[in-house]
């Protein structure tokens, strides 16, 4: 377990925007997770759980926030096989590019959708990160979570899930829940290497995929154009504020283009949720989460 003091947000999320948190606490094994209660009765602060930050808009100044970041890592093991899946075992703090990796390299498919994402498997489950057809919940066997004192593998089955969205069964859902890892079901498949790459070139040829960016900031909304056509459509692709901008790619891709500053962003953001409402009529609403609060 690492305690690190006034730790720098800018540094824990991809946008690389914010200010500091009182403290965070990175827990580097299960056995760590009984001494959870005792630390947030300690700190006596609202807790934030931080995967790898690639879904997050950190807000400039203090927060007096703990931050807990789950950091079980491993390589993912197959655990069982049978005549139509692959389940296979995966920690928390896995990136999400080293989980496909191993699913190039065994020839398992139902994730290559989820290539270009740089997230960790906990994140990814926690807001059933999605692309181009395939979300979390498609291949979610069982998830290891920590809530209430207590580890429990919970059958995906006892989750609910929607879009961009992951709730565990009421039993499991105290202040809040740490996803320690998750056993996924896969299957055997032929030409994985090749969706890969094919996916990740079309995300590049789309989306800011090398950029400093928390991915897209509004979700889609249930019907009509997505929220990139809209954005696109009141003017916002390419709009830059200080240091930020929406993507000249991709108008729902918020970006750091240099010395931006978590204010500048949620400036730049109101105003095209603003913008499309008045054009469209439709209010857009974040799938990018703020820390500490929502700001919208």
């Amino acid at each position: 377990m690492r305690t690190v003091l006034d730790a720098d947000l800018s540094a824990r999320t991809t946008l690389g925007l914010g200010g500091t948190c009182a403290a965070e606490i990175v827990l580097e094994d299960r056995s760590e997770l009984d001494q959870i209660p005792d630390l947030v009765r300690r700190w006596g602060l609202p807790v934030f759980v931080l995967g790898a930050g690639s879904n997050i808009l950190a807000l400039d100044g203090r927060h007096e926030v703990l931050i807990l970041r789950p950091g079980f890592r491993g390589d993912p093991q197959i655990v069982a096989e049978d005549d139509r899946d692959v389940y296979v075992q995966v920690e928390a703090a896995t990136p999400l590019p080293r989980l496909l990796a191993f699913c190039r390299r065994e020839e398992l498919t139902g994730l290559e959708g989820l290539a270009g994402i740089p997230g960790s498997l906990g994140g990814a489950i926690a807001m059933n990160a999605g692309s181009f057809g395939v979300c979390m919940a498609d291949c979610l066997h069982s998830v290891d979570l920590w809530s209430e004192g207590r580890l429990e593998r919970v059958q995906a089955g006892d989750c609910a899930f929607g879009y961009r969205h992951f709730q565990p069964r009421l039993s499991m859902a105290g202040d809040f829940f740490l996803v320690v890892g998750a056993r996924l079901r896969l299957r055997r498949g032929e030409g994985v290497a090749r969706r890969i790459a094919e996916t990740l070139a079309q995300k590049k040829a789309r989306q800011p995929v090398s950029a400093r960016s928390a991915g897209c900031i509004f979700k889609n909304p249930p019907q009509g154009p997505s929220a990139g056509i809209l954005l696109d459509q009141a003017g916002f692709r390419g709009r830059t504020l200080g240091g930020v901008a929406f993507s000249g790619l991709h108008a729902n891709f918020l970006v750091n283009t240099g010395n931006g500053t978590a204010t500048e962003a949620c400036s730049l953001v109101r105003a095209a949720r603003d913008a499309v409402q008045e054009c469209t009529g439709v209010l857009l609403s974040m799938e990018v989460k703020a820390l500490p609060c929502p700001f919208l």
